[in-house]
């Protein structure tokens, strides 16, 4: 019997092997991704429809630019602080039981945003709201790098983070119409926003407990061949160097580097996001054509990000693909730059928008090449902690410059700024991976 080359404990024949293997991850595929990319949405739509709630909800409670920037960003104060802890806890308690509790407690402090009735009731309720969300998306991405190999991880993680720029797709056009519900049942529109959707994460995080296994080994829906097949997958290669220990984690230069490189592309994501209904609305729209006209960059955001991590995945460069995304944020940012024109700044926010959704796609196969066990678990929340502080630091930065400035014109200019830093650093991953052969092979996968 011959053993499947590169999966080393799976015998089989060759052919059949791989047609074990493929049958095996198709089920885990079809049983995980579809509730997960459904609950990432459902998160990160409650994370930014703070955008569409500033329409109306700024004047109801007497928000300033600034004011508004601080609470939209002081989410990340929260989350991040807990990022850690929460994760070693997951890996404690396991992501089935984890990442259920942490749907159903965002989705209720979601609704209550709908209580807010000045600066610091906005500034609270959003720090318990990250709170609430800390850990969600390192657990996910443990969790599948916990049930996929690396050849894999690109397009799933792909597959997951494309729920980002579909949660704007649909947010946009359903924000202006919630918004439309002003005055039913003596209640605002971005009141109505908040709660319709806030509730699904609750309903969501529910069914998850029901659906998530933690480990192949406890998968009693797998047969006993095809948890063989993926647990064979996962093994490590021949020749590759893993961190298994959080405080080696730590210490690892790549972790520190890929921690830089998520905080330059988050600061640009979240700076755009946050204020795009904003910035469009200054040439005049109506609340639901603001709705409308955000779907474009999120629909092309959204499929551009599959194929370039299809991309990434089959030609196994996928440092050299993270430089060229985060490259074309760069070019998108300045050619928003130009005054004057809806359509140019369109142009412009659609380029910035699929650089940085391509790149998040890419990242997340990175670290969990070098990282497994509680090193995933921690490392994957750490690099999270150190780059989710630019959800924090984008809407503000461009809030206060916004405020100072009177125009989005140089906070567009500091998200290139940030952007050009994720692009240095990322091509310095790349030149880490050549010049290292010997001491990093590993890394000989991620150019």
């Amino acid at each position: 019997m011959n053993k499947t080359a590169g999966h080393p404990g799976l015998e089989a024949a060759p052919n059949d092997a791989e047609a074990l293997r493929k049958r095996a991850f198709k089920k885990v595929i079809w049983r995980f991704l579809p509730i997960l990319i459904l609950a990432y949405m459902i998160n990160f739509l409650d994370r930014t429809n703070i955008g569409f709630a500033a329409l109306q909800m700024n004047r109801d409670i007497g928000l300033s630019a600034a004011q508004f920037g601080w609470g939209a960003g002081i989410l990340f104060v929260g989350y991040c602080a807990f990022e850690i802890p929460g994760n070693l806890l997951l890996y404690r308690y396991g992501a089935r039981l984890w990442l259920s509790r942490i749907m159903i407690s965002w989705g209720l402090v979601a609704c209550l945003m709908a209580a807010v009735s000045g600066p610091m009731s906005f500034y609270v309720l959003r720090f318990i709201l990250g709170v609430a969300e800390a850990g969600f998306f390192p657990g996910v991405a443990f969790f599948l790098s916990s049930w996929f190999p690396s050849e894999y991880r690109a397009r799933i993680l792909s597959w997951l983070l494309v729920a980002i720029p579909v949660s704007s797709l649909i947010g946009g056009p359903l924000g202006g119409l919630l918004l439309g519900m002003d005055g039913l049942w003596g209640l605002a529109g971005w009141q109505w926003l908040f709660i319709i959707e806030g509730a699904p994460a609750v309903i969501v995080g529910a069914v998850l407990m029901g659906v998530m296994t933690n480990t192949p080994q406890q998968a009693n829906w797998l047969t006993a061949e095809e948890k063989s097949a993926i647990i064979g997958s996962l093994q490590p290669q021949e020749g590759e160097r893993t961190v298994s220990h959080f405080p080696a984690a730590l210490r690892d230069v790549r972790v520190w580097v890929c921690a830089v490189i998520y905080l330059g592309f988050t600061v640009g994501s979240y700076g755009i996001q946050i204020w795009m209904p904003l910035i469009l609305k200054e040439y005049g729209l109506t609340n639901l054509q603001v709705g409308a006209v955000t779907a474009i960059p999120y629909f092309i955001a959204s499929v551009g990000m599959i194929l370039w991590a299809r991309a990434a995945d089959h030609s196994g460069k996928k440092a050299q693909n993270l430089t060229l995304c985060c490259a074309l944020a760069v070019a998108g940012f300045l050619i928003a730059l130009v005054p004057g024109r809806m359509d140019i700044a369109l142009l412009g926010i659609t380029t910035a928008l699929l650089g940085v959704t391509a790149a998040r796609g890419i990242f997340w196969a990175i670290p969990t090449q070098f990282l497994t066990g509680i090193a995933a678990a921690g490392g994957i929340a750490f690099i999270n902690t150190i780059g989710t502080t630019g959800g924090f630091f984008g809407p503000a930065i461009v809030g206060g410059l916004k405020e100072l400035t009177g125009s989005f014109t140089v906070g567009l200019l500091a998200m290139a700024g940030f952007l050009c830093m994720s692009t240095l650093f990322a091509w310095l991953l790349v030149r880490r991976a050549r010049n290292e052969p010997t001491a990093c092979p590993e890394l000989q996968k991620v150019q």
